[in-house]
């Protein structure tokens, strides 16, 4: 419990409720006080306090410069008291042109560069004033458009929001972080904003994508692209939230790419060290320079050197878009404060409807000021014609009464002020020329009055008055938009095979499961040194950004990334040390190509169907079952398939069986037992006497080369033909001294 010390009777209050409404009390200050800008000017309490207090010094756009320690001095110690370098941080924002669309203060000396935001020169040495545009807000400032509030310790009166003239919660935009909510407002163009709040003053009932025809996206103050559909572009504004990405621009020179424009608030500095690291990585082998050749004339100029002209420029700026600055993604939440003084999220069409409300209000307080003054002075002018059309008795009221005020609003019936203003009256204005100058003055008076009675009586004219307004302000400070908006595909980057050259390798595999991987496809596997009982295996031509593919005893696959593969200068090391097989699996294969390559994949039984590499490959160092392989039965080395429908299978059996067959009567399956290849009688043993040996895919053209021991059979098609059968026969033997079969291999007649 906490006690009350500070009244004569003390109050107990829980530290649960106490701690509550303190949280909240500082929640809703954050919110309303410094995180959060208003609708109404688009400003943040600290912004709006320093643009008010440069008006108090006079600082305006015509004015000399003054220091900006000197504006920082005055809102720090009248209106906002919070660190000096905060509040200058704030100031040099409004200042910086690259990241506020229409700058709020005149900046001169260092006030930071797109590179380095932050480099601005001390509050000392910098000087500032207002710009023109800061006029739009200030203007009407001092004819009762606002309410006022007393400072932080009541000694002055500060402005609660400014009269703005234009949506400038749109055009500048702005960042915030309050408590349990954010705001994420992006810069607009002005003759866009104005453009959609005229239509909607002439049809209200204007829907969202009748208002985005007018504004097309953000604008951003430094360019760049903005890659969204108009679909995407016209849902954030329907919700008030969302997400949108800019790109940067870039054209090609002679060969080289020119980066010529960044997405906001992206330094240029940092997408060169973002280029340079991944250079630096061998991450970006097609780029052999880059360089920063920016200058006044030209704020942005990157420059990148490709390798050569057969560089893919589109492909490599993807890949730079995916993976640095040079494409990024800004979040979208019109979070404010509204009229009501609360904070809520608006979708584009109530803003500004909002927005309008809020102007019509301030244009009826600034045209029922002028009407007061007017009246007030026509009072004034009444009275002086009285007294002209009197001038004899006047002159001896105040020469002879003792109180002549009094005698004079009793004998004509003046009010006070009337009589003060005719004893206030100079001699020297006594004259006839100043009666019709009243008179004349008068005139136009009521002539005024009678239109402001006129336009704050009629929706109609007001609503001529404010597009009127809204026009000559787009006229004196709209520009053309400075970010394009294209639709654009997503970038990619470069994947690690795209990075790598594409040499030739063949990858090697031993009896043990050991692997290495051979540059070129011209070296002989049989001839390289093995290790102590192992030996050749299997082998496989490929590239090096391609997936090499092992296949186990168990009919499981497993795959790597070839250029990963040690060096076929060594002994290669064992795949159980990047893989898990099953501890009583052993390698029977391998297989190398793209992904669309058909693949035979068999088991020694005799079963076996066509599948493709894509199938194959797997990212589980376990393995993925891709041939059900009979209990008993090995998987056999996986065969590359070129053309399905015109090569044909050799199997052949360790009995001296050979049986060829049309490839094309296999099926294509992505994983399975198979059908049956060659007949092999079951065996009323448990050991198997009759097994598939061997399997080759051929070409009518090619001559079969099958070897047992140190015998060479060459048979020729014609000979071939001898062995033809259907699919799944049990085959034919083979000459005498080929009933044992160690191997075949093709031999082509190119």
């Amino acid at each position: 419990m906490i006690d009350n010390l500070n009244s004569d009777v003390a109050e107990s209050v829980s530290v649960e409720a106490f701690t509550e409404a303190a949280m909240l009390n500082y929640a809703m200050y954050v919110i309303n006080d410094r995180a959060l800008p208003h609708i109404g000017d688009g400003l943040k309490p600290v912004q709006r306090r320093i643009i008010y207090a440069m008006s108090e010094l006079r600082l305006h756009a015509s004015a000399k410069y003054s220091k900006s320690a000197r504006t920082v001095g005055d809102v720090i110690g009248k209106f906002h008291p919070h660190g000096d370098s905060a509040c200058y941080e704030a100031m040099v924002l409004m200042a910086q042109s690259f990241n506020y669309r229409y700058p709020l203060v005149d900046g001169q000396g260092n006030w930071g560069s797109p590179d380095d935001p932050k480099s601005f020169a001390a509050q000392r040495y910098t000087e500032s004033k207002l710009t023109k545009y800061a006029e739009v807000l200030l203007g009407e400032l001092d004819q009762e458009t606002v309410d006022w509030h007393l400072n932080f310790d009541g000694t002055l009166d500060e402005p609660s929001y400014f009269p703005a003239r234009v949506p400038n919660i749109l055009l500048n935009g702005g960042m915030g972080i309050a408590v349990g909510m954010a705001t994420d407002i992006l810069p607009h163009n002005l003759n866009e904003v104005t453009s959609a709040c005229i239509r909607l003053l002439e049809k209200p009932n204007s829907t969202n994508r009748e208002i985005c025809e007018l504004i097309k996206g953000p604008d951003f103050p430094s360019g760049a692209e903005i890659i969204a559909s108009a679909d995407t572009i016209n849902d954030i504004y329907e919700t008030g939230r969302g997400s949108i990405r800019a790109r940067a621009i870039f054209i090609i020179e002679s060969g080289e790419i020119i980066i010529t424009a960044l997405p906001h608030q992206v330094s240029g500095s940092k997408v060169l060290e973002q280029i340079a690291a991944q250079m630096h990585a061998k991450r970006l082998p097609m780029v052999v320079d880059i360089r920063d050749e920016s200058d006044h004339q030209n704020p942005t100029r990157i420059v990148i050197v490709p390798k050569s002209n057969r560089v893919n420029t589109n492909q490599l700026m993807s890949h730079l878009f995916a993976t640095t600055d040079l494409e990024r993604s800004y979040r979208v939440n019109f979070n404010m404060i509204g009229i009501d003084g609360r904070p809520r999220v608006r979708p584009l069409v109530p803003l500004l409807k909002e927005w309008l409300a809020f102007r019509s209000a301030t244009v009826i307080k600034r045209l029922e000021h002028r009407l007061n003054k007017i009246l007030a002075r026509i009072h004034i002018l009444d009275g002086l014609l009285v007294a002209y059309l009197n001038l004899d008795e006047i002159i001896r009221i105040v020469r002879e009464e003792e109180n002549p005020k009094a005698a004079i609003t009793t004998m004509f019936k003046l009010s006070e002020i009337q009589a003060d203003a005719i004893l206030d009256t100079r001699l020297r204005q006594l004259v006839r020329i100043e009666e019709q100058r009243i008179l004349g003055e008068r005139d136009e008076l009521k002539v005024e009055r009678e239109s402001l009675q006129a336009i704050i009586k009629s929706k109609s004219k007001l609503t001529t008055l404010l597009k009127q307004e809204l026009s000559n302000d787009s006229l004196s400070f709209g520009d053309d938009r400075r970010s394009i908006i294209v639709e654009r595909q997503e970038a990619i980057a470069f994947s690690d095979k795209d990075l790598i050259s594409t040499e030739q390798v063949l990858i090697i595999l031993s009896s043990n499961g050991w692997v290495r991987a051979a540059k070129g496809h011209e070296t002989n596997p049989r001839d390289l040194n093995y290790r102590s009982g192992d030996e050749y295996l299997a082998s496989a031509p490929g590239r090096s950004n391609q997936e090499a593919v092992f296949m186990d005893s168990f009919g499981r696959t497993y795959s790597l990334d070839s250029h990963t593969l040690p060096s076929a200068r060594g002994q290669g090391e064992p795949l159980t040390g990047r893989l898990n097989p099953p501890d009583e699996a052993s390698f029977t294969g391998v297989i190398i190509g793209e992904r669309e390559q058909k693949v035979l994949v068999a088991s020694d039984a005799g079963y076996g169907f066509i599948t493709s590499v894509a199938d194959m490959v797997t990212k589980n160092k376990s393995g993925k079952s891709i041939i059900s392989v009979p209990k008993g039965s090995l998987s056999m080395q996986p065969l590359a398939v070129e053309d399905i429908d015109q090569e044909l299978v050799a199997a052949f059996t360790n009995e001296g069986r050979l049986l060829i067959f049309p490839l094309k009567d296999l099926p294509i399956m992505s994983r399975g037992k198979g059908i049956k290849i060659i007949n092999i009688p079951s065996s009323r043993s448990r050991e198997r006497v009759e097994i598939m040996s061997c399997l080759i895919v051929f070409s009518e053209k090619d001559t079969l080369v099958v070897s047992s021991g140190k015998r060479t059979l060459n048979l020729k098609m014609g000979e071939l033909e001898h062995y033809r059968g259907e699919r799944a026969r049990r085959g034919l033997k083979l000459p005498r001294g080929f009933h044992k079969v160690d191997g075949v291999e093709t031999l082509s007649k190119g």
